[in-house]
């Protein structure tokens, strides 16, 4: 079902550059082309922001709004609107949607379909957004990539999935990187290093370490490359490093076009949407 409100300009989203079936399609927001004033602005002077998040401290009209400029551009009705907790939990779009709209949401950080018109969504505002599909268009799916869920498995959970729906291996899958924090601008502790350094496979453990650039003091503190992780939970699923693509934005530093809670604590929060066409 067609939504008749304004849509997104295309240079308002970013759009994944794979060679996939035409079925698919996807994109993610930045912070433009919304209505949403400061400090959930679009990133210019008197532009309006696009903040998708309802619990952003946000006008709940805004959000509103902008929910409908996004969901104009994906022509339905409705997406698969999570409440995303930084777990590894995996749902059905379809039923997600159903849920909604009895007014039932759904604590999940992926969610995965192969029906035409089904809307999966992640929010972020510096955790990784991962889209999957496979090359003949036959299933999709979102996954909302913090730490804790990219060391839990989040991404390989929901690659399992989308192979499963497609009816095809995991090598075959395509993967999308949306913007995240950059390897420059992610500065955790010890404790995180730890979490992936005992999640990791031992054939990828020192390749999983050395995505940790140390930074010296007490306690130890270290810039962390939440793309290259991703791209080794990838590849460690099955994925041909040749079908991932995106990985190259940093949302904390490029300001002008991507909330960031660790730059901003209060801020709004982008979308990365896929689907599948009739």
């Amino acid at each position: 079902m067609t939504n008749q409100a304004a849509a997104l300009h295309p240079d308002a989203c970013l759009w994944p550059q794979w060679k996939v079936s035409p079925r698919v399609r996807a994109f993610v927001t930045t912070r433009a082309g919304g209505v949403s004033a400061a400090p959930y602005d679009g990133g210019a002077p008197g532009a309006g922001g696009l903040n998708l998040g309802l619990s952003t401290g946000d006008s709940p009209a805004s959000v509103a709004e902008n929910r409908r400029r996004v969901l104009a551009s994906t022509h339905m009705r409705d997406a698969a609107w999570l409440e995303q907790i930084h777990g590894t939990q995996v749902e059905e779009a379809h039923a997600v949607i159903e849920r909604l709209e009895s007014g039932e949401r759904t604590r999940a950080d992926a969610s995965v379909t192969d029906r035409a018109g089904v809307v999966c969504v992640v929010m972020t505002a510096d955790c990784l957004p991962v889209l999957f599909c496979d090359g003949d268009g036959r299933a999709v799916g979102a996954a909302h990539a913090g730490w804790r869920g990219l060391a839990g498995g989040i991404v390989e959970k929901t690659g399992e999935r989308v192979a499963a729906r497609a009816g095809g291996p995991a090598s075959a899958l395509h993967a999308y990187l949306g913007p995240a924090i950059g390897p420059d601008a992610f500065e955790v502790g010890e404790d995180v290093l730890d979490a992936f350094a005992a999640a990791a496979q031992a054939g990828v453990r020192d390749a999983t370490v050395a995505a940790f650039r140390p930074l010296g003091g007490t306690p130890a503190k270290y810039f962390a490359d939440i793309y290259a992780l991703a791209r080794l939970r990838l590849a460690a699923l099955g994925v041909d490093p040749s079908r991932v693509h995106g990985g190259t934005h940093c949302t904390v530093t490029e300001k002008q076009r991507f909330y960031s809670y660790r730059r901003d604590r209060v801020t709004g929060r982008m979308a990365a949407m896929i689907w599948l066409a009739d």
